[in-house]
């Protein structure tokens, strides 16, 4: 059964802000905006909001939606995670790291795409273009390496 979540990218200026989720969690050691899985009944801009406030708490409004990425792991023919794609830069209060993991504002030019996902480096440009976008991304079993994937930017 597919998983469904959000990733929120935060802007401030020239700068975008990233965690390092902590070890043992999904992801455990990548860069990647905050965010994680929606809960029953719960919409992707409700679940965006919510996961910005428990992992920074910072409060978001004005979210704008770029779109949904279909990650699959391993030789399957449905989509281990579904995540939709958020910007915004209309937010209130001083991010404070969680539980979740460190918090650190990265400049445009030095985004580190060699410690974050693998599918990153394809997706996170268009959002910093303002564009919209659907994507598949196929990685083996366990994540570690992206065989093959599709980006479509919607027009």
């Amino acid at each position: 059964m597919t998983i469904h979540a959000t990733v929120t990218i935060i802007r401030q200026g020239d700068k975008i802000l990233l965690q390092r989720k902590s070890s043992g969690r999904f992801g455990g050691g990548k860069w990647n905006g905050p965010g994680g899985k929606l809960q029953p009944n719960e919409t992707p801009e409700e679940c965006a909001a919510r996961e910005v406030h428990e992992e920074t708490g910072l409060a978001i409004a004005n979210l704008r939606h770029h779109g949904a990425l279909k990650h699959y792991f391993g030789d399957t023919d449905e989509p281990t995670w579904t995540v939709h794609q958020f910007s915004t830069s209309d937010y209130e209060g001083e991010p404070k790291e969680s539980e979740e993991g460190e918090l650190r504002w990265f400049h445009v030019d030095e985004i580190p795409y060699k410690e974050m996902w693998q599918d990153d480096e394809h997706w996170l440009p268009l959002l910093l273009q303002e564009k919209d976008f659907a994507g598949e991304f196929h990685f083996n079993e366990n994540a570690t390496q992206l065989l093959r994937h599709s980006l479509t930017v919607k027009e």
